[in-house]
C-alpha cells in the first residue's frame, strides 16, 4: 500500500496535527501547529503542514514553509528569517517494525512529501534543517544534496553527583564553590523571555551581525504553547537580572535555544556555569532524558560547551535548487 500525503491546516487541524506530533520521538514543540502558525506570521510565509497515511495509519508529519520573494519561492523547513531549532520530516509508528519496513516507509513517505512540493509550491530553491531524522537516504535518492552539521548534547542520566563528576575541573569549580546565598536562578516569566531575547541582541549588535530573531515572536511562543515547553531560566544577583537561557523541552529533550550570553557585570560567580547547570539538573529531575547545547560548530563557543562533556551529535541541512536562490529570497539563516 502507497503512502498518502494530506495536508492539514494549522487552524482547524491543529488538534489532529499535535497528536501526531506528540506520538512522533523526533519533534519538538517548534512543530507543534500553534509554533507554526507563529513561524509563519514571523517570516510572512506561508505553512504546509504535511502529514503521510498508510490507509489511516498516520506515519510521518513534515512541516513546509512556502516563501516567496519578487519572482522566486522557495521551500523551507524551518522558514527562511526562523531561529527556530530543527524542523523537517519526523516518523511515527514505526516502533514495531522490522528494519526493511521502517526503510520502505520512509522512502515512499519522503518522496511522496518531495512530490507534493514539487507539483504544488514549485520552488527554485528548498532548504530543510533535520537534526532526529537519521536516514536521510531518500533526499539523496532525489537528488537533495546533504551538508552534515553538529550539535553536542549531554545525557542526563545517574545522579547529580555522577553528572556533574562528568564536567571539567573549572566547571565543577564553577558551581560546587558558588555562593547560593550571592545568587537566584529560578523560571521567569514572558517579561524575562524579553528580556533574554534582548541580551542575545545586544550581544549580536555589538559584534555588527544581524540577529533577526524578534521578542514579540518569542514572547508568544512562550504564551501560546503548551506550559513548560519555553522555560527561561534567569539568574538575577540582589534582585536584577544578570542573565539567562531560553531553554525549548520536547518529551525527552531539553534544547538550549537561545541565551547564555557572557554577563556585563562583574560578580564573583559563573553566572551561565551556573544556567546551564540548574537547566541540565532540572532534568535530571523530571523527564529529561538530554541537553541538546544546540551547536557545535563555532569553536570560541565549543570551548565553553564542551567542559559538560557532551557526546557530538549530528543534524543536517538539506537543500535542492540553483546556487545562490537563497539569497535571492533573503539569506535563510542557519541554524546556530
Amino acid at each position: 500500500m502507497s503512502i498518502e500525503i494530506r495536508v492539514l491546516d494549522p487552524r482547524t487541524d491543529a488538534d489532529e496535527w499535535n497528536r501526531y506530533v506528540e506520538r512522533s520521538d523526533g519533534t519538538n514543540p517548534f512543530f507543534r501547529a500553534e509554533a507554526l502558525r507563529l513561524q509563519a506570521e514571523d517570516t510572512g510565509s506561508t505553512p504546509h503542514l504535511l502529514a503521510g497515511f498508510k490507509g489511516q495509519e498516520p506515519v510521518g508529519v513534515f512541516p513546509v514553509f512556502e516563501y516567496t520573494k519578487g519572482p522566486v519561492t522557495g521551500a523551507f523547513s524551518p522558514p527562511p528569517h526562523s531561529w527556530t531549532s530543527y524542523l523537517g520530516p519526523s516518523l511515527l509508528n514505526v516502533d514495531k517494525l522490522k528494519q526493511r519496513k521502517v526503510d520502505r516507509r520512509t522512502k515512499r513517505f519522503i518522496e511522496g512529501c518531495l512530490e507534493w512540493v514539487d507539483d504544488e509550491i514549485s520552488p527554485l530553491y528548498c532548504k530543510f534543517v533535520t537534526a532526529e531524522f537519521d536516514d536521510i537516504r531518500p533526499f539523496v535518492w532525489s537528488e537533495y544534496d546533504v551538508e552534515p552539521g553538529n550539535t553536542y548534547v549531554v545525557d542526563l542520566e545517574g545522579s547529580e553527583d555522577d553528572l556533574l563528576k562528568r564536567f571539567s575541573s573549572d566547571a565543577r569549580s564553577n558551581i560546587r564553590n558558588a555562593d547560593e546565598d550571592s545568587y537566584t536562578i529560578e523560571e521567569g516569566d514572558a517579561d524575562d523571555v524579553e528580556r533574554i531575547v534582548e541580551k542575545v541582541r545586544e550581544r549580536y549588535q555589538s559584534q555588527d551581525e544581524p540577529f533577526r530573531l524578534s521578542t514579540d515572536f518569542a514572547r508568544s511562543l512562550y504564551e501560546t504553547l503548551p506550559d513548560g515547553a519555553i522555560r527561561p531560566y534567569v539568574c538575577r544577583v540582589d534582585g536584577e537580572f544578570l542573565g539567562g537561557i531560553l531553554v525549548v523541552e520536547s518529551e525527552r529533550t531539553r534544547y538550549r535555544w537561545q541565551g547564555g550570553v557572557k554577563p556585563d557585570a562583574d560578580v564573583d560567580i559563573a553566572i551561565n556555569d551556573l544556567l546551564d547547570w540548574h537547566v541540565m539538573r532540572d532534568g535530571l529531575h523530571g523527564s529529561a532524558e538530554e541537553y541538546d547545547l544546540v551547536g557545535a560548530g563555532v569553536p570560541s563557543i565549543n570551548r565553553y560547551k564542551a567542559k559538560f562533556n557532551p557526546r557530538l551529535e549530528t543534524y543536517y541541512e538539506i537543500t535542492s535548487g540553483s546556487f545562490g536562490v537563497d539569497l535571492l529570497v533573503d539569506r535563510y539563516q542557519k541554524h546556530r
